[in-house]
């Protein structure tokens, strides 16, 4: 499996070349060349195994320069039940008829970025003590990604990690999880702006080449690549859960800030996963879902990015959009770059040509207020007896409204 870039300027590499860094150099996002396709006897046959197996034959098709025997392990260590709380690692909860939740909030900071995170901590270790080298981790969260990468992080031998966070802009709980944490590899940095603003921080440490050899830096966000693979793992989970034969289809609302949990599904649904929508779920910071609908891209300042009951996803610029940017436009990196570059200067690009094309790749949007999660948390409560939080109600309001069945 090759590597390259989204704006198309970078020699094609390895997995574990491209692991340890963030931006490419030509300051795109790396993918594969292509993404490896499933068929009936690999889904048959990937159904019946546990988490651990199932992530490690996902993760091989990716990473095949790291020895099976290796990569084997190093899943087997990350997805246990001592972890996640249960041998099942993301456990499906039905509620009523053809609507479940996909219990991804089971890991160490109760946040869906574990999935990836654990398995990023154990994979760095692995790669940097067989290079000898030690690395720097710059990073910037809006609150489950901090306290996620953290927790993976701490301890790890070769490893730093410097995070950047909005201060006063996260939940109480996700703040206590951060910057209570003492280990000597691990260090909090609160920055009087929002996400985006700490974004922007890490995003042009990355563009600096000769800063991020100097100091070995690399990036624990939802841009590298290995993160996103790692949540691949889930939708296929998820669906084998929901299915008992091939020829079912199953769609997924996903709340959504950066675009990297849906990336995902997107992948996956690429890789020929029978996904049959893909709900692209935001609040009152509704970027995505104005894409979606409209094709034109506009991401807002930070005075206009909202304070919202689902903090997490109170982001303007969806750092792994450019992904599927490249996707929809057929893996044309020229075109890329000159949207991101016309998106420095004029602040905003227009897709709306492309627009027909967008439902060739299951995706719907929507939008959700403070209003819609409360009346969506009481009723699910009232209903299910179950108490879900304000982005999970984000994804069940926008996916109940998208017709997600």
């Amino acid at each position: 499996m090759r590597y390259l870039s989204t704006r198309g300027g970078m020699p094609a590499a390895r997995f574990c070349e491209i692991l340890l860094g963030g931006l490419a150099p030509d300051g795109g996002l790396v993918l594969p060349e292509s993404y490896p396709r499933v068929d009936e006897a690999m889904l048959a046959r990937w159904r019946l195994l546990p988490y651990p197996e199932l992530a490690f034959e996902i993760l091989r098709l990716y990473a095949d320069d790291i020895p099976e025997d290796d990569l084997r392990a190093l899943t087997a260590r990350t997805y246990t039940a001592q972890t996640f709380g249960s041998e099942a690692i993301t456990p499906l909860h039905r509620l009523d008829g053809d609507l479940h939740l996909l219990r991804l909030s089971n890991g160490p900071t109760l946040a869906f970025k574990d999935l990836a995170m654990q398995l990023l901590g154990n994979l760095f270790e692995y790669v940097l003590a067989k290079e000898g080298r030690e690395l720097n981790i710059v990073g910037a969260t809006s609150g489950d990604t901090g306290s996620a990468a953290e927790y993976a992080m701490r301890g790890k031998r070769g490893v730093r990690v410097f995070m950047l966070s909005p201060h006063g802009r996260m939940s109480a709980f996700q703040t206590a999880q951060m910057f209570s944490l003492h280990d000597p590899n691990i260090y909090n940095i609160a920055v009087d702006g929002v996400f985006d603003d700490c974004q922007d921080m890490v995003k042009a440490i990355s563009n600096d080449l000769a800063f991020k050899r100097r100091w070995s830096i690399g990036t624990v966000n939802s841009i590298n690549w290995a993160r996103v693979v790692a949540q691949v793992v889930y939708y296929f989970r998820g669906w084998f859960a929901a299915t008992s034969s091939n020829d079912q289809k199953v769609s997924f609302a996903v709340p959504s800030g950066n675009f990297g949990n849906v990336l995902a599904g997107h992948i996956a649904r690429s890789m020929g996963l029978p996904i049959s929508r893909l709900v692209v779920a935001t609040n009152e910071n509704d970027v995505l879902d104005e894409f979606f609908r409209t094709g034109h891209y506009r991401p807002r300042a930070s005075a206009e990015t909202h304070h919202t009951s689902s903090p997490s996803m109170d982001i303007s610029k969806a750092s792994n959009f450019e992904r599927f940017v490249h996707d929809l436009l057929g893996g044309d990196g020229t075109r890329v770059a000159a949207l991101w570059k016309r998106l420095d200067t004029e602040g905003e690009f227009d897709l709306s040509a492309e627009l027909a094309r967008f439902a060739d790749y299951g995706f719907v949007s929507g939008s959700s207020s403070h209003a819609d999660r409360l009346a969506t948390i009481r009723a699910v409560h009232q209903a299910y007896g179950l108490v879900v939080d304000t982005h999970t109600a984000d994804g069940l309001f926008d996916g109940a409204s998208r017709a997600c069945r």
